[in-house]
């Protein structure tokens, strides 16, 4: 295991922010294992502060983000989180078999599923709007209402990155919508949609492998891999 870095002050860590564009886009990736030590609220809003700046439909901002700090909270969700990775898990693991690269992304997920409750801040991006339960709605309307936050959330991991937080973004532990309302006293008319939980980096951030580009660009129509070799 790679040695932590020193934790820095929220000043400093703010100041890091001026990191390229460039580098923080080519070295993001998904940091799950993360240190117990607190995370100083200024971090954790100007996190949220650079999420606001991303674009929504229409510009509706119909954007709420619950920090949870709460260890009472944190542990109810790493109890939701343990019981949906107890079916997730273990197909994932039949599915993985052999393939070494996934088996890493899955034992950095277990690592995060037993340390869940002592992961400092949970971040829980949340959209504003009037959702009928169990009610088909149309796929444009699926897809306009999640895709108003999660530009916001690239936004909010690429400045965990600048400020040299581990992040990751995930699902399983909002597994049970009614479940997580419940938890965080939300009404009907605001929908948690995911969750990314933030605390320094056990380890580093670097360099992320990645299909070259002419392998998932197509022109005009599927399969026409025009820039291919």
């Amino acid at each position: 295991m790679t040695t932590p870095e020193p934790i820095p002050s929220a000043d400093e860590a703010i100041a890091r922010l001026s990191m390229p564009l460039l580098d923080a886009m080519m070295t993001q990736r998904a940091v799950r294992r993360v240190l117990p030590d607190p995370v100083d609220d200024a971090v954790v809003l100007k996190c949220i502060e650079l999420a606001l700046r991303a674009p929504t439909g229409s510009n509706g901002q119909n954007w709420e983000f619950v920090v949870v700090k709460d260890q009472h909270i944190k542990d109810q969700f790493a109890e939701r989180y343990r019981q949906a990775w107890v079916l997730y898990g273990g197909i994932s693991k039949r599915v993985a078999k052999g393939d070494e690269s996934m088996a890493k992304i899955l034992r950095a997920v277990q690592w995060q599923v037993d340390h869940f409750s002592e992961i400092p801040v949970l971040v829980v991006p949340c959209l504003r709007g009037m959702r009928a339960p169990y009610v088909p709605s149309p796929f444009v309307g699926e897809s306009s209402f999640f895709g108003s936050i999660y530009p916001s959330v690239q936004n909010l991991l690429l400045a965990a990155r600048g400020m040299g937080l581990g992040a990751s973004l995930i699902t399983l532990p909002l597994w049970s919508v009614t479940s997580a309302r419940k938890i965080l006293g939300l009404p009907l008319t605001v929908t948690p949609v995911c969750m990314v939980p933030l605390g320094w980096s056990r380890g580093r951030y670097g360099p992320t492998t990645r299909k070259p580009v002419e392998q998932v660009a197509h022109l005009n129509s599927y399969g026409n891999r025009a820039w291919v070799d």
